[in-house]
C-alpha cells in the first residue's frame, strides 16, 4: 500500500493541472486539501422527467474529470446527489415541487415518479460508459442534516422564520463579512434594484433572500416534520448539506452546468460559509450548455433531443442512429466550458472520426513489436506526442487539442 501510494504521489507531482476556477474567473494551478485524496461534488438531475442530452453532456465532462484524476493516481471520492424534493418549478421560491406536479399528471405517487426516472438516468449515463459516483445521496434521504444546518444558520442570526417558513438573510450575511454574489459577479445592489418590490403578503425580509426551508402548503404531497412545522427544504440547502456530509466543511472541486451558477450554487457558498465559517469549495468548475438549432436545450421550453431518440435514429432532426461513443466522441470534440451546438452533419463527422481512431487502436494492438524496428528518432515522436496529451488534459481537460494530439 506503502509502495502505491509512492507511485501515485510521483505521477501526481509530475502533471500540474490548470482549473478554471469560477470563483476567480481564471484559471488556477490546483492544489488539493489532502493529495492523494479528491473530493469532487456534482450537482446531479432532478428526476421528473427522461434525463436529455444537455444533461448528459454535463455528467459527461465531469465523468471525464473523475476519470483523469483517478488515471492521474488521486483517491477520488465523487459525490453526484439525486434532487427528488425541495426544486419548485421555474427555480423560483413560491409553487409547485417539480416531482410533485409530475407526479399529479401522471396519478402516481412521487416515489414512483423519482424511482421511474432514476433508473432512467442510470440507464443512459450506463450507455454512454460514464463511471457511478461514488456517493449517490439523495435530498429526501438528509432531511434531518438539513435541518441541523438550518439550526445552525438561524443560531448565527443568519436566517429567519417566517410562517413556518426559514429564509436565509442575505443582506445582514453581506453586512457581517459574506460576499453573497462574488461567484455569479453580482453585488446585491443591483440585485435588490432588479427585484420585483416586496407586497405586503411577501414573508421575506429582502426580495433577494432565499428559502431554506418551505412551509407546505395544504396541497403540496411532500412534506416533513420541523422545528418550523410541516414543509420541505430548500432545493439549495441540499446539495451543502450533502456536500458537507460526505466530502466535509471544505473541499476541492463543485461542478455542475453553466446554468446553475446562480442562484444555486451562489446560494451553497453562502450557506457553507454561513453555517461552517469557510468558504465551502476551492475550485468551481461549470460546463457549458448543448444547444439546439442554436438555442439552449431545456426541458422547461420543449427544446431537448432525448439520448434514445440518438441511439435509436427516431427524431426528425436525424438522418440516422448514432451508437453512444459516437455521441460522448462527438461532445469531447468541444471544450467543456464551449457552447457546442447539436447537428447531424457534426455527429456524421463525430462518427467518421471515431471510428477512424478505434480502427487504428484495434491495428496497434495486433502489432508485434521486435526490438530495433523503432529508430530512436520514431520513439523520441512517440513520447513527444504522449506528452502532448498530458498537457493538453493538463490544461483545464482540454479534450479536444488531446483528441487532436492522437490523431
Amino acid at each position: 500500500m506503502v509502495i502505491r501510494t509512492q507511485q501515485a504521489m510521483s505521477k501526481i507531482d509530475s502533471n500540474t493541472i490548470s482549473i478554471y476556477n469560477s470563483l476567480k474567473g481564471e484559471k488556477e494551478i490546483f492544489k488539493p486539501i489532502s493529495a492523494p485524496n479528491l473530493g469532487i461534488y456534482v450537482c446531479g438531475p432532478t428526476v421528473y422527467s427522461n434525463v436529455h442530452l444537455g444533461n448528459c453532456r454535463t455528467f459527461l465532462s465531469f465523468d471525464n474529470v473523475v476519470r483523469y484524476f483517478k488515471f492521474l493516481g488521486y483517491n477520488v471520492r465523487y459525490v453526484r446527489n439525486i434532487t427528488d424534493a425541495g426544486h419548485l418549478v421555474d427555480d423560483a421560491e413560491e409553487g409547485e415541487d417539480k416531482i410533485s406536479k409530475k407526479a399529479r399528471l401522471e396519478k402516481l405517487e412521487p416515489m414512483e415518479i423519482v424511482q421511474k426516472y432514476t433508473l432512467d438516468f442510470h440507464d443512459v449515463l450506463s450507455q454512454f460508459n460514464a463511471l457511478p459516483p461514488s456517493i449517490e445521496p439523495t435530498a429526501t434521504g438528509h432531511i434531518l442534516e438539513q435541518i441541523s444546518m438550518i439550526n445552525t444558520i438561524l443560531d448565527k442570526g443568519l436566517a429567519y422564520e417566517a410562517n413556518g417558513s426559514v429564509y436565509f438573510d442575505v443582506k445582514k450575511y453581506n453586512s457581517e463579512g459574506g460576499n453573497y454574489g462574488e461567484l455569479s459577479g453580482r453585488n446585491i445592489e443591483d440585485l435588490m434594484a432588479g427585484s420585483r418590490e416586496l407586497d405586503g403578503q411577501s414573508e421575506k425580509k429582502n426580495p433577494q433572500d432565499f428559502a431554506l426551508w418551505k412551509k407546505a402548503s395544504p396541497e403540496h404531497i411532500m412534506r416533513w416534520d420541523s422545528p418550523w412545522g410541516e414543509g420541505f427544504p430548500g432545493w439549495h440547502l441540499e446539495c451543502s448539506a450533502m456536500g458537507a456530509k460526505y466530502l466535509g466543511e471544505q473541499f476541492d472541486i463543485h461542478g455542475g452546468g453553466m446554468d446553475l451558477k446562480f442562484p444555486h450554487h451562489e446560494c451553497e457558498i453562502a450557506q457553507g460559509q454561513a453555517c461552517n465559517g469557510v468558504s465551502p469549495v476551492n475550485y468551481w468548475m461549470h460546463a457549458n450548455m448543448l444547444t439546439l438549432n442554436g438555442q439552449k436545450m431545456s426541458k422547461s421550453t420543449g427544446n431537448t433531443l432525448l439520448p434514445h431518440e440518438l441511439f435509436s435514429g427516431e427524431n426528425e432532426l436525424l438522418e440516422k442512429a448514432y451508437s453512444p461513443m459516437v455521441v460522448r466522441f462527438f461532445m469531447l470534440q468541444a471544450h467543456y466550458r464551449s457552447m457546442l451546438d447539436f447537428s447531424s452533419e457534426a455527429l456524421n463527422a463525430s462518427e467518421k472520426g471515431f471510428h477512424k481512431l478505434m480502427e487504428a487502436k484495434s491495428a496497434l494492438n495486433k502489432l508485434e513489436y521486435k526490438s530495433g524496428t523503432i529508430s530512436e528518432t520514431e520513439n523520441a515522436k512517440v513520447i513527444e506526442l504522449i506528452g502532448g496529451c498530458y498537457a493538453n488534459m493538463n490544461d483545464d481537460f482540454n479534450t479536444p487539442r488531446t483528441i487532436a494530439v492522437l490523431f
